[in-house]
């Protein structure tokens, strides 16, 4: 006989111990034991299977198991095992986003840059020149002009990506069947999807919690990144905390100058507000992705529930307009093109002359 713990996230619909086939859905669930005959000298495996509900580090265990013989007459003693937790990792929606960048940074990569260099992108056609290479040279203008020219290109550069998940406030149902999604779910699913977008493209990817924890990840290209930030995210989790965290998270040498910030919030709490404001006059090209559930019920209690939440959103609208009045771009995560039109306008930002600048 064998029992055992399951997170409430994991739903188990059949278990069998061998090829025996013992079915847990006409025993009552997972919360009843598992009893199976074994033959003398023989071993048998409890093999269970189901759903995994929601994202994370799910526990199974700890598991006890006892022998019983004889009718009954002897019992062993229960042996008690650790639990094993299960790495169930984000279901990524699809997301694509234009290639335009604010500011690429490297010398390789998949964007095009402003600059001149060696790349694959035509800039035009211009004299030839010292330290410029013979397969460069256009024969039929050099022809024509009676003089070398050679064709000029852009540099591809890659560029470095932060995705700043907001940790602050949670809000909403997780899990289930109906599959409803809280902030932490949409905030995780989206940042995976984010990293996996640009991680496939060649950007260097970084991830940032916003948060007590202030926990980082250093950004990194390739394959080996994307599955370092979806074991990261597995650990990420709501924490509130009276203090506040910018100084903590964000510093000079933690995030470039030249980095894309994404920043995944439900813009619950005003510090975040202030953190994106702070960011954005600071020259960081900020895009905040609204992760609230737009189908979050508003409370049905008696009295003056309903009209608290109704001012409460009325606040929270004031708030993202002057979050824009900053230059903060807000936007909902919605998957797929859910950043087109907000990176056009933040690459559009940063090719403008800045005012005051010399």
């Amino acid at each position: 006989m064998v029992r055992t713990r399951i997170s409430p996230w994991l739903k188990v619909e059949r278990a069998s111990f061998g090829g025996g086939g013992l079915d847990v859905a006409r025993s009552g669930g997972a919360d009843r034991p598992f009893v199976t005959a074994i033959p003398t000298g023989a071993a048998v495996d409890l093999q269970l299977a189901g759903k995994a509900l929601r994202w994370g580090r799910h526990p199974i265990g700890p598991a006890g198991a006892r022998v019983a013989t004889a009718d009954g007459l002897l019992v062993s003693r229960v042996v008690i095992t650790d639990p094993v937790r299960v790495r169930v990792y984000p279901m990524t929606e699809p997301f694509e986003a234009v290639e335009a960048m604010p500011r690429a940074a490297g010398l390789v990569g998949a964007h095009h840059s402003r600059r001149p260099g060696e790349g694959g992108e035509l800039a035009g056609v211009r004299m030839f020149g010292p330290g410029d290479r013979l397969r460069r040279i256009d024969w039929r203008v050099s022809l024509r002009a009676r003089q070398l020219h050679v064709a000029a290109t852009l540099s591809d550069r890659d560029a470095e990506v932060v995705v700043l998940l907001d940790v602050l406030a949670e809000a909403g149902r997780s899990g289930g069947i109906n599959g409803a999604a809280s902030v932490l779910d949409t905030t995780v699913r989206a940042a995976a999807a984010i990293g996996e977008h640009y991680l496939h493209r060649g950007d260097r990817v970084a991830m940032l919690e916003y948060g007590p924890a202030a926990r980082r990840l250093r950004p990194a290209t390739g394959r080996r990144q994307y599955l370092t930030v979806l074991e990261w995210l597995l650990d990420v989790m709501a924490e509130s905390s009276p203090h506040e965290p910018y100084d903590q998270v964000f510093g000079p040498q933690l995030l470039s100058a030249d980095a894309l910030v994404v920043v995944l919030t439900p813009l619950l709490d005003e510090r975040s507000a202030q953190m994106l404001a702070r960011l954005a006059r600071g020259g960081r090209f900020v895009v905040a992705v609204d992760t609230l559930p737009a189908d979050l019920t508003p409370p049905k209690d008696r009295g003056w529930a309903e009209v608290a939440y109704r001012l409460w959103r009325l606040d929270r609208d004031t708030m993202i307009g002057q979050l824009r009045e900053h230059g903060v771009p807000v936007v909902r995560w919605a998957g797929a093109g859910s950043l087109d039109q907000v990176l056009r306008d933040v690459a559009r930002l940063a090719i403008a002359p800045r005012v005051g600048a010399r």
